[in-house]
């Protein structure tokens, strides 16, 4: 089964969404918010789900992901701090240290940082909820601009943002 990739624009710019009928392998941003895109194919099949619940979560009608995952690389590891990242609810925020203590390791905060930066599935895995201990937002593949863009999206009923 080869990988297929399908395109979504967003507020933060276009999303690739990558995966066979094995499961959803890869979500990242692909280019600037200002490229638009020139030829949507067809959403293959086995993308169609991946690419409605984005299109939901973007419409603030999804909250949580519910899709089949294959991601096409990992440790035991990594992955392990990939489920972890799932269960930081919408809306809220963890720190390196939680996740580390969450799996019973809390010296392998930078580890689990690391691990946090090959997330191969930003977004539907919410690597974009870590932030610092002290409450910062904290590095971001994507780039902090959208970090920032996510993190207050899910908290609309807040005034003027949380990071001012």
């Amino acid at each position: 089964m080869n990988p297929v990739t399908a395109y979504l624009a967003t507020p933060l710019g276009l999303l690739a969404i990558t995966g066979s009928e094995a499961g959803l392998s890869a979500v990242s941003f692909h280019g600037t918010e200002a490229e638009t895109p020139t030829d949507f194919k067809a959403v293959p099949t086995c993308l169609q789900e991946a690419h409605r619940q984005l299109q939901a979560y973007f419409g603030r009608e999804l909250r949580e992901f519910n899709l089949a995952y294959a991601p096409a690389f990992g440790t035991d590891f990594q992955r392990q701090v990939w489920q972890a990242l799932v269960g930081i609810s919408y809306g809220r925020t963890a720190s390196y240290l939680d996740v580390a203590k969450q799996l019973n390791n809390p010296k392998s905060v930078r580890a689990v940082g690391a691990a946090n930066g090959q997330n191969p599935l930003a977004i539907v895995w919410p690597c974009h909820r870590i932030i610092g201990a002290d409450g910062s937002l904290t590095g971001y593949a994507g780039g902090m601009h959208r970090k920032k863009w996510l993190l207050e999206f899910e908290q609309p009923t807040r005034q003027g943002g949380l990071f001012g």
